[in-house]
């Protein structure tokens, strides 16, 4: 008997169950694979144009109407990372357009390093404008120019699509939550004692193996639409001179091929100092694409989270200075005594110092916090972002949210260089402020404060708290 009150009571609870909350969404996707030989983005030693297509890549938008008329719009982009000139020229196209206000829009690459040049960069006391790219040859300068300006010109023209096919089809649509784990992923700094760190696999480092998945149905949850999910890696399995969406593209077309009609989005998270594991052969990159793909698959047989409304959204860039710039003098000894990337990037800022120029003091890195309703949080910061920022989000805001789950997105709205946490920062290597001098298109003349990781979680926790 006592069985059977257990069992009638809960079925008389889930019979007053909560109702799906009224939501309308609609999801399209676009290709934005070169259609000219362009020079690749992502490893600065590559010495040649793309050779071939590998798999097409696409920029892809789900919009979301909840029940007071509140839009939002993820956009995601199987490529490196966009600038903030070309965030700002999509607000400008979001607002004037289609009446969103830029906290209404979120774009998130996939960081794939086998997708086109995004960046180019003005030399110090020049107007010329520059590849962001070293190895290119100085003949094929203007070229490689112009082929970035006409992509980023198609590149805002394929978003105005998607901005205009989901939102001016908005149809009445379930969204659940749910997540599930995948293990490819390993942190990759791994300490060689005096010698500071190499990029290797460390077991023993903190990873973050969660991949949420947000699902969105048709209104009677017969017709799946679309499948956004995340995952914390760099899309670095392959190096080759192809073009395609490594890891995530393959991950996203094996979704695509196993539910006909929905369109799958990835996301990326707190990745930078995560790697996928094996690397360098072709077979790893569809390994770890239906690996993912899996995980996607079992997050779906876990029970599914109704997600509520109304959506609230905002953004912010935040002023994360710099620690103190070298000298001169420093600088010139660089130039005597190093070689390399450091001897060219030392040469870069005496460049900035000769033509009249100061060095910035500190750079905007976006932070953007979007609620839906208590049941769900995705908080994103700018630049790759090193997992200890998931780690700690995922804490503190499921803390102040009576347990709702936390989506973590790096690599969001403009990616300029590494986001290091204290800890990192202060061990030093690549992430920790070695790989600013790879970077042309924004002066990074000495490595962040010590307080980076403070300030860009405090902003995260100000804006989630202005959304109550």
């Amino acid at each position: 008997m006592k069985v059977v009150i257990f069992a009638l009571t809960f079925l008389a609870a889930a019979s007053h169950a909560v109702e799906p909350y009224p939501w309308k969404a609609a999801v399209a996707s676009e290709k934005i694979t070169p259609t000219e030989e362009v020079w690749m983005a992502g490893y600065a030693g590559r010495k040649g144009p793309m050779e071939s297509v590998k798999r097409d890549i696409f920029a892809k938008a789900l919009a979301i109407e909840d029940a007071e008329a509140n839009r939002f719009v993820f956009i995601t982009l199987d490529l490196i990372g966009v600038p903030k000139e070309f965030r700002i020229d999509v607000e400008k196209l979001a607002e004037e357009k289609y009446q969103l206000a830029p906290g209404a829009v979120l774009i998130n690459a996939s960081h794939t390093h086998s997708g086109p040049m995004l960046r180019t960069y003005r030399p110090p006391g020049s107007d010329k404008l520059l590849p962001s790219y070293s190895s290119i040859p100085e003949a094929d300068h203007e070229m490689r120019v112009q082929q970035v300006i006409d992509y980023r010109k198609m590149l805002l023209e394929k978003i105005d699509k998607l901005f205009e096919k989901t939102l001016s089809n908005l149809q009445p649509t379930s969204i659940t939550w749910s997540k599930a784990r995948a293990g490819f992923a390993m942190n990759r700094r791994t300490p060689v004692g005096s010698a500071g760190w190499k990029n290797s696999p460390n077991p023993n480092a903190p990873v973050d193996h969660d991949v949420p998945v947000l699902q969105v149905k048709s209104a009677d949850g017969k017709e799946l639409k679309a499948l956004l999910f995340g995952y914390a890696c760099h899309a670095t399995t392959l190096g080759t001179m192809e073009i395609h969406g490594d890891w995530p593209g393959y991950a996203q077309h094996f979704l695509e091929e196993d539910h006909p009609g929905a369109i799958a989005m990835f996301m990326n998270g707190a990745s930078a100092d995560q790697n996928p594991y094996p690397r360098r052969l072709p077979v790893f990159v569809e390994r770890h694409g239906r690996a993912a793909a899996m995980a996607v698959e079992a997050a779906l047989q876990t029970p599914q989270i109704p997600v509520s409304g109304p959506i609230r959204s905002a953004i912010s860039w935040p002023e994360i200075s710099y620690q103190t710039a070298p000298t001169r003098t420093e600088l010139e000894k660089r130039v005597a005594e190093k070689s390399g990337y450091e001897k060219r990037y030392a040469e870069f800022l005496l460049a900035v110092l000769d033509s009249g120029n100061e060095f910035p003091k500190s750079y905007p890195v976006p932070t953007q916090v979007v609620r839906f309703g208590d049941s769900l949080t995705f908080a994103a910061i700018g630049g790759e972002v090193v997992v200890d920022y998931a780690l700690r989000l995922k804490k503190e805001l499921a803390e102040k949210s009576n347990g709702a789950p936390v989506w973590f997105l790096g690599y969001s709205n403009d990616v300029m260089t590494y986001i290091p946490s204290r800890r990192i920062l202060d061990e030093g290597g690549y992430e920790g402020g070695g790989a600013m001098i790879y970077v042309r298109s924004t002066i990074h003349p000495a490595p962040w404060e010590p307080a980076i990781e403070d300030k860009l979680i405090g902003e995260i926790h100000r804006l989630f708290d202005s959304l109550e």
